[in-house]
């Protein structure tokens, strides 16, 4: 059979078939990476709330991402964090919850307090909660109970309102001879009087007088210590609160002008010149919040997610405030202390 040789019109027409079918392959391989992104599902996206400053936050979101870590979670790789401070203006927090329920969240982070978790129950019945709190979580109306919380919120509450009283009891180790003792609370925090309570209610039994003093904002630090000076204090308990967290070394050099030993809740105010402290590890406490937003990540639901407590609180003196103080720290307390400043 004789093949008769193809025409030149035929001959490209043929190549051309060829290249456009190439450049075809070429674009629907290109496009395979695009379809298969857009067939992966979103980013799941972290919205932590924050009542005090980017500045403070940072060794605490820091062990929030820990525990994201240990979950299998990684900020920017396979989960968003969106970050809200109210700047220590607490009236802030409903609007930075609503904002980010808005902006469709996966997990709100309602960290610093009853106070935020409240905000953050108030803005969403659906958005799984992670909290921080000082106070009972069922007494605020978080959770139903503790080891079954129910409902889209769950956390760590360190009750820090409760241990008032050990405060109490070690201060007047440390300074036996102190009365009055002033009690400086945050009216606007929730847990304040609760704590209030605690250290009066064991007052009574230590023979020490108390008086409280209230601040809520900056402004109201300096008539406070002006306060402690007309009732002759002899000595000052901090509230819990993330505003005096805040004003740490402000409240500890007013202190100090006017030789006034102070008990803190927490080992960042002994570093910044308190006297000692005595409360859970707060970074800790994020960093198991950040644990539990893992597992909410990996399809836990808060509901069946017991509220954690801490087991172990710390006691910090710092010595070199002692020493500028007068004061000789007791070796029963220095056998004792968890960490003792130099």
């Amino acid at each position: 059979m004789t093949t008769r040789p193809l025409s030149p019109l035929t001959m490209l027409l043929s190549r051309h078939t060829r290249r456009r079918a190439f450049i075809t392959l070429l674009g629907g391989a290109a496009a395979w990476p695009l379809a298969a992104r857009a067939q992966q599902p979103a980013m799941p996206v972290i919205g932590l709330v924050r009542t005090t400053t980017p500045e403070d936050s940072a060794p605490l979101i820091a062990a929030f991402r820990q525990g994201l870590g240990e979950s299998g979670f990684v900020e920017g790789r396979n989960v968003a964090i969106e970050y809200r401070y109210a700047l220590n203006q607490i009236d802030r927090l409903p609007a930075l919850m609503a904002e980010l329920v808005k902006r469709g969240v996966t997990i709100l982070a309602a960290t610093g307090g009853t106070i935020s978790a409240r905000a953050a129950k108030a803005a969403t019945t659906t958005v799984p909660i992670v909290f921080t709190t000082g106070d009972d979580p069922v007494r605020a109306g978080l959770v139903a109970s503790l080891n079954r919380p129910g409902g889209n919120a769950t956390g760590v509450s360190v009750y820090g309102a409760r241990l008032g009283s050990k405060r109490l009891a070690l201060l007047h180790e440390m300074v036996p001879s102190a009365s009055p003792i002033a009690i400086l609370v945050n009216p606007t925090n929730p847990d304040s009087e609760d704590e209030a309570k605690d250290i009066q209610d064991a007052a009574q039994g230590l023979g020490v007088q108390l008086f409280v003093v209230r601040a809520s904002k900056a402004d109201d630090l300096d008539s406070a210590f002006t306060t402690l000076a007309q009732h002759e204090a002899r000595a000052v308990i901090i509230g819990g609160d993330t505003f005096f967290t805040s004003r740490r070394s402000q409240i500890s050099l007013s202190a100090a002008r006017r030789s006034l030993p102070t008990m803190w809740v927490t080992r960042i105010e002994v570093e910044a010149g308190g006297l000692m402290s005595y409360g859970a590890n707060i970074p800790n406490v994020y960093r198991q919040a950040g644990i539990y937003a893992g597992q909410i990540l990996k399809g836990a639901k808060p509901a069946n997610l017991p509220v954690q407590l801490p087991i172990k609180f710390d006691l910090v003196i710092n010595l070199q405030t002692a020493k500028a103080l007068g004061l000789t720290v007791p070796d029963s307390l220095l056998a004792r202390a968890d960490e003792v400043i130099e």
